[in-house]
């Protein structure tokens, strides 16, 4: 099945600065999404200002909001899919950089029964602040990450890329910050569990209940390149009882959050 239309959402608080560098990524696809959507959790008016900036008639851009009252990314993703309008869905988060053949990748990778893993190219604090001042990256630079992580960075022609293609029955390894999914599977597994509060393995516990519903990882390698922009790292302090969540989910074969996607719509 073509995809045909595409919404793209996208997770983002209070880096209004990436967020900038994100949307103008956005901006110079070689095939525009059909609308975006901001998964805002919780940031100031800095993030409403740059979202601001990018009213565009290119594109309709949707900015989701809720109080910020800790990490909640999994009720913010679960509002932002609610408001989709597209029957396929492409996730990013707001420190990412797209390839221009991003979306394009990401529409001729799409495949029924399946969906897709995406992975990262990770740009050093030396290229990070470097971005920020010049907006992108320069041609050495691009060429010292195909170098250090050509699978990541290195794109190829759809068709060889499609070669190198792997499909799993596995919810491991996969990066929230790029997938895509057929928007009638995240109903059928009632989106993201809003239980899961706090950094760590949302997108893991999502992806092996799609695969518990019999949904393949489509691992793709020199495609959807997505450049992530250096940060420290968010506090663990919750990601053990999100592993022992993530296990029950597995061992259970799991499909359907009770609190999830269906929840969060009546409480909005």
């Amino acid at each position: 099945m073509k995809v045909k239309q595409v919404s793209l959402i996208i997770a983002t608080y209070n880096w209004p600065e990436a967020l900038e560098l994100c949307l103008n990524s956005i901006l110079n696809q070689k095939v525009l999404p059909s609308e975006v959507i901001i998964a805002d959790d919780g940031s100031d008016e800095r993030t409403a200002k740059i979202i601001k900036k990018f009213t565009t008639s290119l594109f309709p851009i949707h900015h989701i909001w809720h109080e910020d009252k800790g990490f909640r990314k999994t009720i913010i993703l679960n509002k932002a899919i609610s408001k989709a309008s597209s029957p396929y869905i492409i996730q990013i988060d707001g420190d990412i950089i797209v390839n221009p053949y991003f979306i394009k990748d990401h529409i001729t990778m799409a495949e029924k029964g399946c969906f897709i893993r995406g992975t990262r190219v990770m740009l050093s604090p030396k290229m990070t602040n470097h971005i920020f001042r010049n907006s992108k990256l320069t041609i050495l630079e691009k060429i010292q990450l195909i170098i250090k992580q050509p699978a990541n960075a290195l794109r190829f022609h759809p068709l060889i890329a499609k070669m190198i293609i792997r499909k799993e029955l596995s919810g491991k390894r996969v990066k929230g910050c790029n997938m895509s999914f057929w928007k009638d599977d995240l109903i059928a597994i009632n989106g993201y569990d809003n239980t899961l509060q706090g950094w760590g393995h949302e997108d893991e516990e999502l992806s092996w209940r799609l695969v518990n519903l019999g949904r393949q990882k489509k691992i793709i390698k020199f495609s959807a390149i997505a450049y992530h922009i250096h940060h420290q790292y968010l506090s663990r302090k919750d990601e053990p009882y999100h592993l022992s969540f993530l296990q029950n989910i597995q061992e259970n074969q799991i499909i359907r959050t009770c609190n999830g996607l269906k929840e969060t719509q009546q409480q909005t």
